[in-house]
């Protein structure tokens, strides 16, 4: 990688870091666990589509970390961290293995990423209330369902973002040999 190349995905990388705290930020509706429902999914599913799995994965897990902080919620902090990450690993990485299929399945492996990452939150954050925060497992179940809304909000956001950004001349910008990105054909 180059350094214009370097310091272009740097900078994009803390722009999503931002947007992701911010969306998490703008709109939170709490859950009974003492978590909340947010719009921040979209920014680190979008992250992890442009910037690949190394810097969509800093960008999402460290905005909603920084999310989390300023919101006062400091318990979440290292569960944040660790799930948003994981999420867009899987949202960097599995369209790139549908993508080398022969008829080029990326809008499919794009689709089952967006599916299995927002089932990884939900699931992520049951297991982190119940047996980190402590509160055990029958009363984190109560946060599944703000969590399953907010996947859903997060799934279909950010599909429709990737899909609209695949269709502009944006997307080539974020092409370059150490990253493999895709147009959705």
């Amino acid at each position: 990688m180059t350094n214009k190349n370097r310091l272009f995905k740097i900078t994009t990388a803390a722009v999503m870091m931002a947007l992701t705290c911010v969306l998490t930020m703008a709109v939170r509706i709490p859950t009974p666990t003492k978590g909340y429902i947010n719009l921040g999914d979209c920014a680190v599913l979008l992250g992890a589509w442009l910037l690949g799995p190394v810097w969509g994965g800093v960008a999402g897990g460290i905005g909603s970390a920084f999310a989390d902080l300023f919101s006062g919620y400091p318990v979440y902090i290292p569960g944040t961290l660790i799930i948003k990450t994981i999420m867009a690993l899987i949202v960097a990485l599995i369209p790139r293995i549908f993508k080398k299929c022969e008829n080029n399945h990326f809008r499919a492996g794009l689709i089952i990423a967006l599916v299995i990452a927002e089932s990884f939150m939900v699931a992520g954050y049951c297991f982190y209330e119940a047996v980190v925060i402590g509160i055990g497992f029958l009363p984190a179940l109560a946060g599944v369902s703000g969590n399953i809304i907010q996947g859903i909000f997060g799934a279909v956001g950010s599909y429709f973002l990737i899909e609209i950004l695949a269709r502009t001349d944006i997307i080539k910008i974020y092409d370059t040999e150490d990253n493999e990105k895709s147009q959705i054909k």
